[in-house]
């Protein structure tokens, strides 16, 4: 389980931010950005995260849940039975973001001697001022969530190409939310999707350039770059050291769009990608997304061979 925030904020009994300890980490972002964020080394450690070194297996619990709301209750029936302890969760509905329900997450969890490593929330976008005050307040509340359950890991995607206030929006936020996740000791994780404003190498290019934190960093969606025909070497040779997350996904066809297969019936070389990924030292978690509407069956008998398929790629923790 990743280590207690070296530097967590104060909670009360829900684990809930209060207006003043709101506006507190918000004046620490706005300040910390007006005195030369963007100078930080991309090579720099991420700043007071102090996880293991090495790779494991994490699933998410997308696999079970699909894109319904079920209270993650197919994912605590399914994963026990298989050899994954570590689970990203996605919170994509209001109840489930609540403290209460982070309250049930850890609870659950303890009860199923599961490690939840991280949480995936609903993707960034925001028009105007008024929108990217309501994402950054999501963001920040999401990130008090992550401590309460335990983790240090948040992951979003951007919004569909076009909408949302773009990349501009994205790196607004950023802005403030990335001094904050430092103080905190939390990693903001950028997901590619296709057909999404997070989509292409260049669309990193443009906020790794605005936004050089070493907790900021993204997410490599092996399926979603394949979909848009974004190759993996090119991503990692110019990535590698802001590459702070994985998802596993096969791929149907490269570039055409997202279309994930169950694991060895797409196109994906997963050798050549992961033997790249330790040539780079990556040290992190491999995320099992095997993302659909509705989990395929034979369910379980494909995820115990997804863990078969990766769990050689796993390092003991230094």
């Amino acid at each position: 389980m990743d280590p207690k925030p070296t530097h967590p904020l104060p909670m009360n009994c829900t684990a809930e931010i209060n207006r003043r300890q709101f506006f507190q980490v918000s004046s620490l972002a706005t300040a910390a950005g007006s005195l030369g964020f963007g100078s930080l080394s991309a090579d720099t450690k991420p700043k007071n995260v102090n996880e293991f070194r090495g790779v494991e297996l994490a699933i998410a619990t997308i696999c079970c849940d699909g894109f319904g709301n079920h209270s993650h209750r197919p994912s605590f029936e399914i994963i026990p039975k298989t050899p994954f302890k570590n689970v990203e969760f996605n919170l994509w509905y209001p109840n489930t973001i609540t403290p209460s329900y982070i309250d049930s997450l850890k609870a659950r969890c303890n009860q199923a001697k599961l490690t939840p490593i991280s949480l995936q929330g609903t993707s960034f976008g925001g028009v105007g001022n008024s929108g990217i005050i309501k994402d950054l307040s999501h963001k920040l509340a999401l990130m008090n969530r992550c401590q309460q359950l335990g983790c240090r890991r948040l992951k979003f995607t951007g919004a569909r190409r076009g909408t949302q206030g773009g990349l501009d929006s994205i790196i607004a936020v950023l802005k403030e939310l990335a001094p904050a996740a430092e103080a905190m000791g939390m990693l903001i994780l950028l997901e590619n999707h296709a057909n999404n404003v997070l989509e292409r190498i260049e669309d990193y290019d443009t906020i790794f350039t605005k936004i050089d934190s070493p907790n900021v960093g993204l997410c490599l969606d092996t399926g979603h770059f394949e979909g848009v025909n974004v190759s993996l070497s090119d991503v990692l040779q110019k990535f590698h050291s802001r590459t702070l997350h994985v998802d596993l996904k096969d791929c149907r066809t490269r570039g055409g769009g997202h279309d994930t297969v169950v694991f060895g019936t797409g196109v994906t070389d997963f050798d050549t990608f992961l033997r790249q990924l330790k040539h780079y030292q990556y040290s992190g978690y491999l995320v099992i997304e095997q993302a659909w509407n509705e989990p395929k069956e034979p369910l379980l008998e494909n995820l115990n061979a997804a863990y078969r398929q990766f769990s050689s790629h796993q390092s003991p923790r230094i």
